[in-house]
């Protein structure tokens, strides 16, 4: 652990942790000091002066990066008949019904990555929603996972679609790309994030929307951004 807390503190001596970076510096210096053997995971951590316990404040849907993640995602789908077809052809991974619901409750299986339904089958996929649900896995109409146009859900997804929502605190966690993109790239994928959040906006929401906007890469020290800069 010594050598990791040592790669970490030369880290934060580059960071000014009293400053507010702009979005392209703080994503430069992410991916400067990202030091891990591996091609870590840049994430955006945004929490909104919003009250998630409150319906009307919800803050949830989906956009595509124009970059993607550097993540191919495995898409499950449920449907039937034609729309299963379609699914197949559009190149999901697993296409089923209650044979893939028995497969989940009875194996435990959870070999995928993002669950796409036509709105005929939630009926047979609300029964997993004790096992989908806590994981995040649940299809919903508002990130585009509840459709009858499967082969776009589909295409969207591969083509690096990511879903944004609330936690309990009221902070969306993105991941907006890898480190190999270099800081080009994932400005460009942070900037159609922050967007969507942005347009995504309650009209029930009062005061500052964006409070805080933080980047980090898997291993790294967080990267704080001025929030007030992103909304403009």
């Amino acid at each position: 652990m010594a050598k990791i807390g040592k790669k970490y503190a030369e880290a934060l001596t580059k960071i000014d942790r009293t400053r507010l970076y702009d979005a392209t510096e703080a994503l430069a210096l992410v991916t400067e000091v990202a030091t891990a053997k591996f091609d870590e995971t840049v994430e955006a951590h945004i929490k909104l002066g919003v009250d998630s316990r409150h319906a009307d404040q919800q803050v949830r849907g989906a956009v595509v990066l124009p970059h993607g993640t550097g993540k191919t995602k495995r898409v499950l789908v449920f449907a039937k008949g034609a729309k299963a077809a379609e699914a197949e052809a559009a190149g999901a991974d697993f296409v089923g019904a209650e044979d893939l619901v028995q497969k989940i409750q009875g194996e435990n299986w959870f070999e995928f990555d993002i669950v796409v339904a036509t709105p005929d089958m939630m009926g047979v996929v609300g029964r997993l929603g004790r096992v989908l649900g806590p994981k995040g896995l649940m299809p919903n109409p508002k990130s585009g996972t509840v459709t009858f146009d499967v082969a776009k859900a589909i295409d969207e997804i591969k083509a690096g679609k990511v879903e944004y929502r609330l936690d309990k605190t009221n902070i969306i966690h993105v991941p907006v790309g890898k480190v190999s993109f270099g800081s080009e790239k994932l400005s460009e994928n942070f900037a159609a994030l922050m967007s969507a959040i942005i347009k995504a906006k309650p009209s029930a929401a009062k005061g500052q929307y964006l409070r805080s906007v933080t980047v980090a890469s898997t291993m790294g020290p967080g990267v704080k951004m001025n929030p007030a800069k992103i909304a403009e």
